[in-house]
């Protein structure tokens, strides 16, 4: 049996403004997946372009340029049309998690987060049954 590479294992960027999230989405997904963290959307689009990134996880709420509006963003380039993006937000009013469908969220989950169920759902959308 060989030892996994780091090529194996998925690559989730989480881009949130809060440090405390960027800790706790690394606790509840370390083990598993391969973890980048930025805080803001111009260094989250220089890291899609940088790494292989296999899952992007937003946050709404974030000063300049908001998780909504990188979405959008990055389901215009045509080589991210297809990358699973989770909205992992506060905002959990029916009207928001409609906005983020808008946007092209894949899923759409509220803070705070169950770690595990931040992990299946993860897992659901990799294995393309989200």
């Amino acid at each position: 049996m060989s030892a996994i590479t780091d090529n194996s294992i998925p690559t989730v960027l989480a881009v949130d403004d809060s440090p405390v999230m960027h800790g706790l989405v690394k606790q509840a997904l370390g083990n598993d997946y391969r973890v980048l963290v930025t805080d803001n959307a111009v260094e989250a689009l220089s890291l899609l372009y940088q790494e292989k990134v296999s899952i992007l996880l937003l946050d709404v709420t974030m000063p300049e340029i908001d998780g909504l509006e990188l979405c959008r963003t990055v389901r215009n380039l045509p080589q991210f049309q297809t990358l699973p993006i989770i909205m992992l937000t506060a905002r959990d009013g029916a009207f928001e998690k409609v906005q983020g469908r808008l946007a092209g969220a894949t899923e759409y989950l509220t803070k705070p987060f169950n770690p595990q169920t931040l992990s299946e759902v993860i897992t659901q959308v990799l294995s393309g049954n989200a």
